[in-house]
């Protein structure tokens, strides 16, 4: 059997800089990696690839997902294909309500996999027993798409699309960023919520404060576009006391 996500030898340039110099990562299904490592290393680089984003030039290597190759797939052919990308800094849509977002990204993904559509009146009761776990009220799913939402309501509002959409494999890039104390353990008891052994997840972070939370099968250290080392979650804990100093190095 495949592996859920294999990464081969994953080289890739922004420009002419090359950012990412030989990913080798492999995840099997049920399992959740956390990427750490300092500021330039490359984790967004790897996350915006993986999805597919324009700009970020793949200059060798592979990306399979269940054992087919995902380069030649645009980004929303892999997303119907089941990856899921939360970003960083989640943008505003103005003038997209969120419902008729959320049911058309739904629709896409049934569609896809030979399903019927959703109805109106099953999605709106589909989608108040997702957001209750995550403490999103009517309000919030009236409103356009991340409009006037703090931080924490965006990520939470990402969580709840990622719960709906029933990705196989999720990448969270650097999902605690901008939030409080209490918004990280919303956001963390969703994406808990959704932990299934045939759903894998990558999450991207800078500090191990998340990690408390999501708690990884590995962890690995990127630094200068390669993976440096890899352990478990105490790997997380020896980089929070030491910091990344000489990693770069590392073998």
């Amino acid at each position: 059997m495949a592996p859920l996500l294999e990464i081969r030898d994953l080289h890739a340039s922004v420009g002419d800089t090359p950012i990412l110099k030989g990913i080798n990562l492999t995840i099997n299904a049920g399992e959740i990696h956390a990427i750490m490592g300092p500021n330039g290393s490359g984790k967004s680089t790897m996350s915006y690839v993986l999805a597919g984003r324009d700009g970020y030039e793949v200059t060798g290597g592979d990306i399979l997902m269940n054992g087919v190759s995902m380069l030649e797939m645009e980004s929303d052919e892999r997303a119907l294909a089941g990856m899921f990308l939360a970003f960083q800094y989640p943008v505003e849509l103005p003038g997209v309500g969120g419902m008729s977002f959320l049911r058309a990204a739904v629709n896409a993904r049934r569609i896809e996999a030979g399903e019927d559509e959703i109805d109106q009146l099953e999605f709106v009761k589909l989608v108040r027993a997702k957001a209750k776990h995550l403490s999103i009220n009517d309000d919030m799913l009236k409103r356009a798409v991340n409009v006037g939402f703090s931080g924490g309501e965006k990520k939470r509002y990402e969580i709840l699309q990622m719960a709906l959409l029933k990705p196989v494999f999720s990448v969270l890039d650097e999902t605690d960023s901008g939030l409080d104390v209490d918004a990280l353990k919303i956001v963390s008891d969703g994406v808990n919520f959704l932990r299934d052994p045939a759903r894998s997840m990558l999450v991207i972070t800078h500090y191990q404060r998340l990690l408390n939370h999501i708690v990884p099968d590995y962890v690995h250290i990127l630094a200068g576009g390669k993976i440096r080392r890899t352990g478990g979650k105490e790997l997380a804990l020896e980089v929070e006391e030491s910091g990344y100093v000489g990693i770069d190095d590392a073998a």
